[in-house]
């Protein structure tokens, strides 16, 4: 059994019953593995929560670097990246609700691996905006703000979007660009 497909059933198992309702046997069961097997891969269900967040950060960190790396209007890119993201919400489901809703849980031993690759993340957002307002492209008076606020619209889809719904990620993608772009008021 790899470390990948107890990873993989680690956060489903975790995705479902949340951190602390999961347990070592719940995620031994789902793999399957005998308990006593799972912990000559992972020494503690912190050890896999580490390991799942590390994983994800690195996913839409990897991504949010090559939409960064293109050359394009930051109001572009915002979209680009905005569309990234979201895919990356909605084809990843299972480790990114553990990476969204589950990062509380770490251990304070463990936060201070962990805090360094969400910052890394996060700051990619602020260079994005900043950049659209070194461009005139944007207006806002605290990128860090603006950064929270649309990481936490485009978060929350995690928990209310549904494949074939109404709407398809890029038509999520896209309301979400306009509204920070653009706003509610009529102009």
């Amino acid at each position: 059994m790899s470390r990948e497909s107890i990873l993989e059933s680690a956060a489903q198992v975790i995705r479902q019953k949340g951190f602390h309702g999961a347990s070592m046997a719940d995620i031994a069961e789902a793999v399957p593995l005998k308990k006593a097997s799972l912990y000559h891969h992972f020494s503690s269900k912190q050890e896999i929560l580490l390991e799942l967040l590390d994983r994800a950060l690195i996913m839409v960190t990897n991504r949010m670097a090559v939409v960064m790396g293109e050359n394009m209007p930051a109001d572009e890119k915002l979209l680009h990246a905005m569309r990234s993201y979201l895919h990356t919400l909605s084809e990843q489901g299972d480790l990114v609700s553990v990476l969204l809703l589950e990062h509380r849980s770490l251990d304070n031993e463990y936060i201070s691996r962990h805090l360094p690759n969400r910052d890394r993340f996060e700051s990619m957002w602020r260079v994005l905006i900043q950049q659209g307002v070194d461009e005139g492209i944007f207006e806002c008076a605290d990128v860090a703000m603006t950064v929270r606020g649309l990481m936490g619209v485009m978060n929350w889809t995690i928990t209310w979007y549904r494949p074939g719904g109404k709407l398809n990620i890029d038509d999520i993608s896209d309301q979400f660009a306009n509204l920070f772009m653009n706003g509610l008021k009529k102009h």
